[in-house]
């Protein structure tokens, strides 16, 4: 009865106040304690109950914006899981969206009520509490001139989520401003929650060959959250950036810790099934790659029994993640928008993890897609991902003229970003060396996979590029330096006398210190851009040493003491 009268005038309102607010507090403990064990239902009814006092401000309690999340959140589920929701993606997001307008024509209709009592800047929160939900929507719609306009009425009233709007500005292209967003939410207050930037930011990184940083962010935030909410996505983060900096043994441990966390995905629209598929799409791009390795290890790989062995085994390994990513994007409802898109802001992998996941399956259908893509798609700074792929697929489904001339067709020059769109570069670059060196034109070739080892060298040893490279090895000479430099030189680099303009200039100096040695590794690119700048590594026994070498040439990280992994095991 007293919450049922409490704006009916002021007298109510101060003598139920204290109680109203013990009720909110209630509220959002409760509903918090529903949300985080994926108990929407429950949350929903708890909203209906609350509903019934029929307040004319529900101020404490945000009762549409509630419900409008509540639809956004679990859009991708169906009525038969909970009673609430409705048939598909599409209309969960269309009662998102119908909430939104409910909430602010509810403020509406009791402004001047509210007003009387409070000022009418109450009412102006009260709908930017709103605008939040609204621009997240447009944006997961792709509507992006509206979600621009309702975060720049965010910002401009210090209501917006730096991390949201950091999100959307990735989607449409704007790495450098996404990177830029995101940052600002780095040191914000957070309560045992996922801090998504640690998770996204680290992903802008790699995007920018900047895989050291996104390596240092990650363990940074491991280090201080501990076992809380967010670990595992932050593993996940970690793993990728060992991953594109050439650490696979890393990449994996870091996968395996995040499998075996029991993740809570609190404060985030980030979801279990999004956790799980990222994690296996990662293993997916990791086996391929231990694979590339292999070969990239050994050039005489296939006379060799171990090599073969190995090869049959991530072979083996891939198409059995394979199979578990592709059944659990076969029931996945959102697969269009959150993996074909290429870049979505509520997405968890990104464009580079698609093709892995995408390019063992029919090229046609995907041709047919991204072709689609380039007549629809309205961002105008992804249509150039959306021609590669295009091309990419259909020089898989064997058209390799009108591949090559596609990928030439992609204007570099209207790359604007490119410090920050430098995967995109190489992998553009890596696929037009490809190219010329399959169609045996040597010059172009060699201009090409020059070009990926100045953008992103780390690419190099999984490409299946044979790159041309003039080694020369300074320092002490004896049986053990004479090893490890037999070992580099059977790896699959194209080693060459040759002191041409466009040829890799690589410098090992060897220096005993008692029972250990080290390898200062240098390396500039054919047109004499310095790449790696004495790289140390120490070590004490020939075996593994050189091939360990070989990956550093390309800027692969990792600690300065060697130890094999025969003995890490």
């Amino acid at each position: 009865k007293t919450f049922r009268s409490i704006y009916n005038n002021i007298d109510n309102l101060i003598a139920g106040f204290p109680r109203y607010v013990d009720l909110s507090m209630i509220f959002n403990a409760l509903k918090g304690c529903y949300d985080n064990v994926e108990m929407p239902g429950e949350a929903m009814a708890l909203l209906e109950r609350i509903q019934a006092y029929k307040f004319k401000n529900d101020y404490g309690f945000e009762l549409s914006y509630q419900r409008s999340w509540m639809y956004h959140r679990n859009r991708f589920l169906s009525p038969a899981k909970y009673s609430f929701l409705k048939g598909s993606v599409e209309e969960n997001e269309k009662m998102a969206f119908q909430w939104c307008y409910n909430g602010l024509s509810f403020i509406k209709k009791y402004a001047a009520d509210n007003a009387a009592i409070f000022g009418p800047a109450q009412s102006e929160q009260r709908m930017l509490t709103i605008y939040h939900n609204l621009a997240l929507l447009h944006c997961y719609n792709k509507n992006y001139d509206s979600s621009e306009y309702y975060y720049e009425q965010l910002a401009e009233n210090g209501r917006v989520s730096w991390n949201n709007y950091g999100g959307m500005q990735g989607e449409v292209g704007n790495f450098a401003v996404a990177q830029e967003y995101f940052s600002k939410d780095l040191y914000k207050n957070y309560e045992r929650i996922l801090r998504e930037p640690y998770y996204y930011l680290p992903q802008l990184f790699v995007y920018a060959g900047k895989t050291k940083e996104a390596i240092n962010i990650c363990q940074g935030m491991i280090a201080e959250s501990g076992s809380t909410p967010g670990f595992g996505w932050y593993n996940i983060a970690l793993a990728r950036s060992y991953m594109y900096d050439g650490q696979l043994d890393s990449c994996e441990f870091a996968l395996n810790k995040a499998a075996n966390f029991k993740e809570l995905h609190i404060g985030t629209t980030l979801t279990q099934n999004q956790y799980d598929f990222t994690i296996n799409l990662l293993r997916v791009q990791l086996y391929d790659k231990k694979l590339a390795q292999e070969k990239f290890l050994n050039k005489g790989w296939w006379y060799s029994l171990a090599s073969l062995y190995n090869i049959s085994a991530y072979k083996t390994q891939k198409m059995m993640a394979e199979y578990v990513v592709v059944n659990q994007l076969m029931y996945n409802p959102e697969r269009d928008r959150l993996v074909y898109d290429l870049f979505c802001a509520e997405s968890t992998t990104t464009f580079d993890e698609a093709w892995y996941l995408m390019k063992d399956f029919s090229p046609q259908y995907f041709i047919k897609k991204y072709d689609g893509y380039q007549q629809k798609d309205k961002r105008s700074n992804i249509q150039k991902y959306f021609k590669l792929f295009s091309a990419k697929f259909k020089y898989e489904k064997g058209d390799e003229e009108n591949a090559l001339k596609e990928l030439e067709n992609i204007d570099r020059k209207t790359i604007a970003d490119t410090a920050n769109e430098k995967l995109f570069i190489a992998r553009l670059y890596e696929n037009l060396a490809q190219a010329y060196n399959d169609n045996g034109d040597k010059t172009r070739f060699s201009q090409y996979s020059n070009a990926v080892m100045e953008t992103y060298p780390q690419v190099i040893p999984f490409a299946g590029i044979p790159v041309s490279m003039r080694l020369s090895i300074t320092g002490t000479d004896d049986a053990v330096t004479k090893a490890v430099t037999s070992e580099i030189k059977g790896c699959n680099i194209n080693f060459t006398e040759s002191a041409n303009s466009g040829t890799v200039a690589a410098n090992i100096s060897f220096n005993k210190k008692g029972t250990s040695y080290e390898a200062l590794i240098t390396v500039r690119s054919g047109s004499g851009k310095l790449l790696v700048n004495k790289e140390r590594l120490i070590f004490k026994k020939p075996e593994g040493a050189g091939k360990e070498i070989a990956l550093r040439l390309f800027g692969k990280g990792g600690a300065v003491v060697y130890e094999p992994l025969v003995a890490k095991k």
